[in-house]
């Protein structure tokens, strides 16, 4: 009878616990991840896992696509091949990468710019000599010797490092700015839903504890009653 009484309790309770539990979500993590922001300003491209071999910083706000993950270096891709860029495949260290759950609508920098030279000639100047030459080229990231700044670029099927112009200047990617907000607001509307007073309840959870207030007495009555003694017949 007790295993009886018992198996009506246990099934109420249960529903009134999963009903009432509160829902969690689970962020992909950094080994699953395909792409990573960089919000640093040390984060390296490198041709290999070797610091001696860093080419180029990556730009901030923008990202990288990550093709295999290690705890200390991630093999990445950034850029991708068209009529100005080529796609390159290197390393980054994984503590300069912010890695996200989402694809990026816009995940690399591509920012192409002119580069004029100057010819210095002693011939006097005619119609068919050229004295400047402009050439198109795509920037990949920055890259430090002391105190001066040299940008890593792609010029035609080269590439190579060209001092850094003074008015050189690029558009940030607020992408990564933009989810973190998202996440916020997402994050304080779901406490201010769950954070109601005691008294309000679903109705599945009052209809529950209302059956839960009249059943337990009255089982609780019949588990702790005694067991009717057998009758017995007069000597």
């Amino acid at each position: 009878m007790k295993k009886f009484i018992l198996g009506l309790i246990l099934p109420l309770l249960y529903a009134l616990t999963l009903f009432s539990a509160p829902i969690f979500t689970r962020q992909a993590s950094a080994e699953h991840a395909t792409y990573a922001c960089i919000c640093t300003d040390t984060a390296y491209f490198y041709a290999s896992k070797d610091e001696r071999r860093g080419l180029f910083l990556l730009p901030q706000t923008y990202y990288v696509k990550i093709l295999s993950y290690d705890s200390e270096y991630c093999k990445i891709e950034y850029l991708y091949d068209s009529e100005y860029t080529q796609k390159l495949i290197g390393y980054a260290k994984t503590d300069t990468l912010t890695f996200v759950d989402y694809t990026p609508q816009t995940p690399y920098l591509v920012h192409i710019f002119p580069l004029e030279y100057t010819i210095n000639s002693t011939q006097p100047p005619t119609d068919n000599l050229l004295d400047t030459i402009t050439l198109t080229c795509a920037y990949y990231g920055d890259y430090l010797i002391g105190t001066q700044t040299y940008c890593y670029i792609l010029r035609g099927d080269d590439f190579g490092y060209i001092p850094k112009p003074t008015d050189f200047t690029y558009p940030t990617n607020d992408e990564y700015a933009e989810y973190l907000l998202s996440q916020s607001k997402q994050e304080q509307t779901s406490q201010d839903s769950t954070a109601q007073p005691p008294n309000k309840m679903s109705p599945v959870q009052i209809a529950t504890l209302i059956i839960l207030c009249l059943l337990v007495p009255a089982l609780a009555t019949l588990i702790t009653k005694p067991p009717k003694k057998p009758p017995y017949e007069d000597e």
